[in-house]
């Protein structure tokens, strides 16, 4: 059977694909899993009226009804934000949600893979995940490294999720291949922080030379995606020696309280939160904004 018959678009996309505009595909995890209620759905909505006022068409996607739903329309993203049964969905999830009908929201891996069966380039998201601390005797490392090895899709982000092990995220992601990007930035952010004390593969400061990187990597044969690490804007950053201590802190209780597997991340997020008294959110939030526009202008480049 054809993946395609898999998919469904809104009319948006489908007009978009039709006539080779520029697209920046969404996930839906952070809908589901990285945000509260009601600050996840403003955001979700935000985000694809920033693709668009940058000259691109958002595609949320997400799973529901057997199908892969690239864009989603008022009442899925709804959905998505206020249904506490959402599955987190990454490559080796799609069968079973797919075959069974759960409503499943896509994570950075799962959400390339959907970009990539819809013929989508670009993607905007936070963070990615990583190599987890501690992972050389866990070995928890995240699938969205793998899926970066592997599929041709160009991830906007803020860095990886500073509550992981950045430095061995790097490590991994030169063994494969993957370039790391630094977007107007010599270091690699590290989420909540412009800073982390690592630097980035290669500097560009243009979407237009960000595309032509990228359509050389792919016309090479080259296969796998790309990090466009993308800071957090300076008035929305926390410091990263303050935000390092808190992550500690959260990453001590998710042991003492044996939080493990897919727990971890929503976990230490929350936790987080709660020690910064709303501020990480506030980051969280502002980041995601600055990727979806970094992403809308580096898809519209692809096509010029």
């Amino acid at each position: 059977m054809n993946p395609s018959s898999y998919l469904t678009f809104t009319d948006e996309v489908k007009d978009a694909l039709a006539n080779n505009k520029p697209i920046v595909a969404l996930e839906t995890t952070i809908i589901s899993h990285g945000m509260p209620y009601p600050q996840n759905i403003e955001m979700a909505k935000k985000v694809e009226q920033i693709i668009r006022d940058n000259g691109a068409v958002p595609a949320t996607i997400g799973i529901m009804d057997g199908k892969i739903k690239i864009g989603l329309n008022e009442q899925e993203l709804e959905a998505f934000a206020t249904n506490g049964h959402v599955e987190k969905v990454s490559r080796r999830d799609f069968p079973y949600i797919l075959s069974s009908g759960k409503i499943g929201a896509t994570t950075v891996s799962a959400t390339m893979i959907g970009a990539a069966l819809a013929g989508i380039e670009v993607f905007a998201t936070g963070g990615i995940g990583g190599v987890h601390r501690e992972g050389e005797t866990s070995m928890d490392v995240s699938a969205d490294l793998t899926e970066l090895a592997q599929t041709n899709v160009a991830v906007v982000c803020a860095g990886v999720k500073s509550i992981l092990d950045i430095g061995r995220t790097l490590e991994y992601l030169e063994t494969h291949g993957v370039p790391v990007v630094g977007y107007q930035t010599s270091e690699f952010p590290s989420f909540y922080a412009r800073e982390s004390g690592y630097g980035v593969d290669f500097r560009l400061d243009e979407a237009a030379d960000v595309a032509a990187m990228l359509r050389t990597k792919w016309e090479l044969g080259l296969g796998g995606g790309a990090i466009i690490a993308n800071p957090v804007p300076a008035e929305s950053a926390m410091d990263h020696v303050e935000i390092e201590a808190v992550i500690q802190q959260a990453l001590n209780e998710a042991k003492e309280q044996n939080v493990t597997g897919k727990k971890v991340t929503p976990f230490l997020l929350a936790r987080i939160k709660q020690l910064t008294e709303g501020r990480s959110l506030e980051t969280n939030i502002a980041l995601v904004y600055h990727n979806a526009q970094t992403a809308a202008r580096v898809a519209v480049a692809l096509k010029n």
